[in-house]
Order: C-alpha cells, then structure tokens, then sequence
C-alpha cells in the first residue's frame, strides 16, 4: 500500500497519525529514572506506578502528535512544501473532525492513566498531570512559534518525568537525578533541533520562529552537538559518587551524536535531514539504554563488592 492508497480514518491512517517511532523519546526518561530508583532502594521498583508512568508518557505523546497534526494542518504550516514526513490531516488520511475527537479521547484516557498515581505522590501528581496536558497544546498552539520548543523539551521530557517518575517510587529527589533529568532533556531535545533545522525555510516561510529560524542555520548545528556533549558531562557527579559505569556508558551515545552532526552538516537541508531525524531518535534511545545499563552495572557492582 502507497501512502496515496490510505483509506481516510482506517487503521493505518491513525498509525501514522499516531507516529509510533516518537514514543522513544517519551520512554527514555521514565526508564533512566526507574533504572536509578531500582538503584538506590536496593534493587527494588513499586511495579504500578512503574506501568503507570510509562503508559501515561506513550499517551501524552501520541496526544502531543494528534494536537501538532491537527493545529499544524489548521493554521497552514503543513502543506504541500513540507520536506518532513506527511502529516494526517494535511494528507487527508484523517479528517479534522476526527482529530478533534482524537484529541479529546487521547487526553481523557491519559487522565485516567495517571490519576491513580495521586494515590502514591499524593496532589503533586494531578498538577504535573495537568500542566503536562496544558502544555501539550500550548506547544503547538503558540509556544513553539515563540523559539520557547527547546525549553518545554527541557522540562517536559527531561526534568518532570524523570523526576516525577522517581518520586513516586521514592518519595524524594536528589541532585543527581535533578542532573539525570536536565541531561535526558538536553539529549531529547537534539531531535526537535533536526526537526527545526529542516523545516527552518518553511517555518520562516509560514512566520513560525523557532530557535532555528532566530539563531540561524550554522549556530544551530553547533547547539546540535553542544547539547549532546554537555549531557554526557552533566554525569560528572555519578563519577564523584563511584559511579563509574553510569558515567562513562552514555559516552558511547556521544560518539554516535558526533557522526550524525558530521552527517548532518554535510547534508545541511532537504529532505535527507529525515535520514538524521530517525537517526537521532535511534540515538536517544541509545543513550537511555546506556544510562540506564550503567546504573545497573553500578549496582551489581556495589552489591557484589
């Protein structure tokens, strides 16, 4: 079946609308911040909100994809110029109509995902819950168009769920997952800096100003690698602490972000940059195992000695 063949609202059409390969990026920094609550309360993990916290991030994705599609398509930036994957409503796979009932039925279920989670961090959860699903759509609506997608990255795939997650198997926080968090935000947002520095002509074209399209094509593929390499630092204090493996690991993620600037610098627009977006999320993910494996190490380490 060609893209050109897909029934309007059918199955496959709501499979791409979905876009599956982004729940990566939701599930990395649920699993870095389980793999260091396992750590530090001895080998042990409170399993449901465990479950909770990774099925609340894949909803909250898929709803953050439904709302770009939809608003996107609405507000006429995803038209026949764009050089990124087609979009559902755009392409006519999905009727706006049924996107907006998507959307709604999206943020009702993740609010019933993560309501039980009140019951093991008390209030603070249906806060975070809340602004995850404001932010959601202030993101497209407005927010990302005001160069402020790079922050909500930072917060919202770096320091909410890594922290929150943790919180809710340990009832407290550390500086070193505050560290782990901010670093996990840094790495996650080196897939919407593709992202942006691809559609930097159309976004300008269509009056979306992204940090891209404000500090230029070249300063951005210096932030590109920046950020990846000021992520693998912001482990320092695992190394301080004896954490040698959770250190040094991620650094093996670092070596795979240099190739893909290297790639990305050579090709520097079109649509083969698609080529480096699904590499960078193929190297968030990497990274997450990575972190995730040397807190194991660490531990079995520790544990043995």
């Amino acid at each position: 079946m060609t893209m050109t063949d897909i029934k309007t609202n059918s199955a496959r059409a709501w499979m791409l609308a979905a876009r599956p390969k982004t729940l990566s990026a939701a599930a990395v920094p649920v699993i870095m911040a389980l793999a260091l609550a396992w750590s530090d309360q001895g080998g042990a993990l409170k399993l449901l909100p465990a479950v909770l916290c990774l099925l609340f991030a894949f909803v909250m994705q898929i709803d953050a994809n439904f709302v770009n599609d939809y608003f996107d398509f609405a507000h006429g930036i995803d038209d026949e110029r764009r050089l990124g994957p087609k979009r559902a409503c755009a392409m006519g796979w999905v009727t706006p109509r049924a996107m907006r009932w998507a959307m709604a039925i999206t943020t009702l279920i993740a609010g019933i995902v993560g309501l039980p989670l009140l019951f093991y961090g008390g209030w603070t959860m249906v806060a975070i819950g809340a602004a995850c699903m404001v932010f959601c759509f202030l993101y497209t609506l407005c927010l990302s168009g005001w160069a402020m997608g790079d922050v909500l990255v930072l917060i919202f795939f770096g320091l909410v769920p890594v922290c929150a997650t943790y919180y809710l198997q340990t009832l407290t926080v550390n500086h070193e997952v505050v560290l782990a968090a901010l670093a996990c935000g840094l790495v996650v947002d080196t897939l919407l800096m593709v992202n942006n520095f691809r559609d930097r002509d159309n976004d300008k074209r269509t009056g979306k100003h992204t940090l891209v399209v404000f500090i230029g094509p070249r300063a951005t593929l210096i932030l590109y690698f920046a950020l990846g390499l000021v992520a693998c630092h912001a482990g320092l204090t695992f190394f301080f602490s004896g954490r040698f493996f959770t250190f040094f690991l991620p650094f093996i993620y670092l070596a795979l972000h240099a190739h893909a600037f290297r790639q990305m610098k050579r090709i520097w627009q079109g649509k083969s940059l698609n080529l480096i977006l699904a590499t960078t999320a193929r190297n968030i993910f990497i990274y997450g195992l990575l972190f995730s494996l040397g807190v194991i190490i660490d531990y079995a380490v520790g544990w043995w000695n």
